[in-house]
């Protein structure tokens, strides 16, 4: 049975339909959460963390807070829309500096880089829980089959991840949100900005910056999914396939040349294949990825 909202946030359903097993899904989320009675939400502005941190808020009102990492790997547009959805939502938000860069398990890149990563925020996150709070994150059941060492170091510190424990997976947490009202439903994944860099490849905060420099510019530019791959001084753009054959019509080739030399890189490519979420990880093969089972 989806338990009544308490205290009323300033989101209101659409009326979309959902099907009996989405309801009973949001239902099961909503009691999940309501009952551990006093949470930490890690959030991050994506859809997943954001549709946590609402119904926690919802369920639990001040007993909930939500909180966003903050470092160079977070580009400054994300941040600046999780701090717009937190407004709109009604969160009590907080913002945390990270230091994962400091740790050479994340700066000298290795393939399991994000265990360093959600190692450093969540132990952060569990001290500042303390006592009876229990800290949540937005790991969704599709995430559990890719490569995301991040989830075992969840895990380890005792993190629970509420969608998959309610087998909720990333098309069940856009329709949820769709029908809950929230704008952002259809958000597309932006990972952090470390997922540019090939694996072995040094991270440091000024290459992270010059990434998030471009990016941005190309994003006001009218290209809000894309990533821009550094790959040693050079440059590779990856946009979606259907904007590939208009994007030399529509851009100043010579001042995107110019933009990205004064940046620092030395070339600048549109790669052909088109935007692919993850693509760096083919580099791993058939790398054994570990457990990353729910905890209950």
């Amino acid at each position: 049975m989806v338990l009544p909202v308490t205290d009323p946030r300033p989101w209101h359903p659409l009326g979309e339909t959902l099907t009996a097993e989405r309801l009973q899904q949001l239902g099961q989320l909503r009691a999940l959460i309501c009952s551990y009675g006093t949470v930490l939400v890690a959030y991050s502005g994506g859809v997943d963390s954001s549709l946590v941190a609402a119904l926690a808020a919802e369920q639990l009102g001040d007993q909930a807070e939500a909180v966003t990492g903050v470092s160079p790997a977070l580009a400054p547009h994300l941040l600046a829309e999780a701090r717009w959805q937190a407004g709109w939502l009604g969160l009590r938000h907080r913002e945390l500096a990270t230091e994962e860069l400091a740790d050479p398990a994340y700066a000298n890149n290795p393939a399991d880089r994000c265990y360093a990563c959600k190692r450093e925020l969540h132990s952060l996150l569990v001290p500042l829980a303390a006592g009876a709070t229990q800290v949540l994150d937005g790991v969704n059941l599709d995430d559990l089959g890719e490569h995301r060492p991040g989830i075992r170091a969840a895990q380890e510190l005792g993190v629970l991840s509420p969608l998959v424990l309610c087998g909720i997976n990333k098309q069940g947490v856009r329709e949820l949100s769709r029908a809950l009202g929230f704008p952002w439903w259809d958000k597309p994944a932006q990972p952090c900005l470390a997922s540019r860099f090939p694996y072995g490849e040094e991270i440091s905060a000024a290459r992270l910056g010059r990434v998030a420099r471009v990016e941005q510019w190309l994003r006001e530019r009218g290209y809000p999914e894309l990533r821009v791959r550094s790959q040693g001084e050079t440059a590779r753009i990856e946009l979606p396939v259907a904007a590939l054959d208009g994007f030399f019509q529509a851009i100043d080739r010579q001042q995107l040349v110019a933009v990205f030399l004064d940046q620092g890189f030395t070339a600048v490519s549109l790669d052909l294949e088109g935007l692919v979420s993850g693509k760096l990880n083919r580099s791993l093969g058939d790398q054994v990825r570990g457990d990353q089972s729910p905890r209950t």
